[in-house]
């Protein structure tokens, strides 16, 4: 099986989780729900990306020293 994409699955999980603890509503304009979902979803999967090409990268490099 694809670890990468199980690793992705798990990060995604993890920054939804982390993100909630962040009050958007300030941020954003009263009665836009969907959009500050929307914007904690995309935030979500670029957080996830990122983590999960970082742990592969740091994997990879400390095979190599």
């Amino acid at each position: 099986m694809n670890y990468k994409l199980i690793i992705y699955f798990i990060n995604i999980m993890l920054c939804i989780f982390s993100l909630s603890g962040i009050h958007f509503e300030k941020i954003i304009r009263k009665n836009k729900v969907w959009e500050t979902r929307i914007l904690v979803m995309i935030l979500a999967f670029i957080l996830a990306y990122l983590l999960t090409n970082f742990i592969f990268d740091f994997l990879e490099c400390s095979q190599i020293i």
